[in-house]
């Protein structure tokens, strides 16, 4: 018997910027404030989490590094990656999802941030959106520093 799925709500939407430098440019352009900045190991990218406020969900920005996975999304040049839902329960949905026949991006939920825990919704399950569902586990760090 599937475990009681509670209803989610939106996190945030995912971007990709392809420098650091056009991120500053995106958070300048919209007037957006940072609330964190944070580096997320699996995906090889820094990010940039805008800060929230009640009209509207905060935006992250991702950056990648060489070598990441997603440093050719959108042929190198970025754009709207995903757009994600806070879940309470990520192994509870995975598996709601693979009952139905739909797969994620990753066998288990990986480390995001060091306060969130994260898999995806491939892209064809969903009318081509990529879906993240977030899965908060520790307070987040908002003094983080990148060694």
């Amino acid at each position: 018997m599937e475990k009681q799925l509670k209803p989610m709500r939106m996190h945030h939407v995912g971007i990709i910027t392809p420098t650091i430098e056009k991120a500053e440019e995106f958070l300048k352009r919209w007037g957006l404030e940072v609330d964190y900045r944070g580096y997320v190991k699996a995906y090889k990218a820094d990010l940039i989490f805008t800060k929230y406020n009640n009209d509207s969900s905060p935006i992250e920005l991702i950056i990648p590094d060489e070598g990441s996975v997603l440093k050719e999304f959108n042929n190198g040049k970025g754009g709207i990656a995903h757009v994600a839902f806070e879940v309470d329960d990520i192994e509870t949905w995975r598996v709601h999802f693979e009952n139905q026949g739909m797969k994620m991006l990753e066998r288990e939920a990986v480390e995001g941030t060091e306060d969130i825990i994260v898999n995806f919704l491939r892209p064809k399950y969903n009318d081509g959106i990529l879906i993240e569902l977030v899965q908060t586990v520790a307070p987040i760090n908002r003094n983080f520093k990148k060694s």
